[in-house]
């Protein structure tokens, strides 16, 4: 019973404490959000020393003049602006008006842009057809090889997708911005003569064992071409590509005659 009674008047003065302790806690203050900024940076601005345009801003969005750069929502906080793109960027502002707005980008140089007063410089920002990488259209290709006295017929077809790739790169004035592709799948076809040795769809997910990390999330799967037929089968390079790089995976794609597929690294 001593014991019972202990533990109730421990926790009667762990109560007390904590709500005494929980009654000095300063209320946290958010930072609250400058919608003042937020109306005057409103309307189209192009750099000063250009002319070039940089961006629209409208309501809460702020839309670029190149079709491969996404909208992004943007706040100010504190003499900053924050752009909520695939990562949270902040801008420096160093001074804002009706008609003139400087900021340090990524890079720390100032940047001064000024508001366009041409009505015509909004059209630039009319939503246009999304670009894919190498073809924005449905490819088909078909090969006819003769090996060991026997016909075979390829097909291949390249299939635009929605699936998005996302590149952040700087803009002209410095801004972060995330420029969109879109990938393929790329169906292939074998016959020997009219019987179907393979059929199959490819995306780039099935080529995983051959790139590292994350970097499958940077690739588009653009084509598929024919290399070569010999005693193994017949082979194909399947070629992934990072938009605006160098960057490239290729895997060799080889259909045997029984109808398997093996794949192993290649090199162009």
């Amino acid at each position: 019973m001593l014991c019972q009674m202990a533990i109730i008047l421990f926790n009667i003065l762990f109560l007390t404490t904590a709500c005494e302790h929980k009654s000095h806690n300063p209320t946290v203050n958010l930072p609250k959000e400058d919608l003042q900024a937020k109306k005057l940076l409103q309307g189209v601005w192009q750099n000063d020393e250009e002319g070039t345009i940089a961006f629209m801003a409208k309501g809460d969005t702020i839309f670029y003049a190149d079709s491969t750069s996404l909208p992004v929502y943007f706040q100010f906080f504190d003499d900053t602006l924050v752009l909520h793109s695939s990562a949270n960027l902040k801008y420096a502002v160093i001074k804002q008006s009706e008609h003139v707005f400087q900021f340090k980008n990524q890079m720390g140089d100032i940047v001064r842009l000024i508001k366009s007063d041409d009505s015509q410089d909004s059209q630039l920002f009319v939503i246009k057809k999304a670009i894919v990488l190498n073809q924005n259209e449905l490819i088909k290709r078909d090969t006819v090889l003769n090996y060991n006295n026997q016909r075979y017929h390829c097909y291949v077809q390249i299939n635009p997708t929605t699936y998005k790739v996302k590149k952040t790169v700087l803009n002209e004035v410095g801004v972060a911005v995330d420029n969109v592709y879109y990938d393929n799948i790329i169906h292939l076809s074998v016959f020997k003569g009219s019987q179907k040795l393979f059929s199959s769809d490819f995306c780039k997910k099935d080529f995983n064992d051959f790139i590292k990390g994350n970097m499958v999330k940077k690739l588009i799967l653009s084509d598929m071409e024919f290399l070569r037929i010999d005693e193994s089968g017949i082979h194909y390079l399947a070629l992934m590509a990072q938009p605006d790089s160098p960057s490239s995976m290729v895997v060799e794609v080889i259909i045997t005659y029984n109808g398997k597929v093996v794949k192993k690294s290649a090199t162009t």
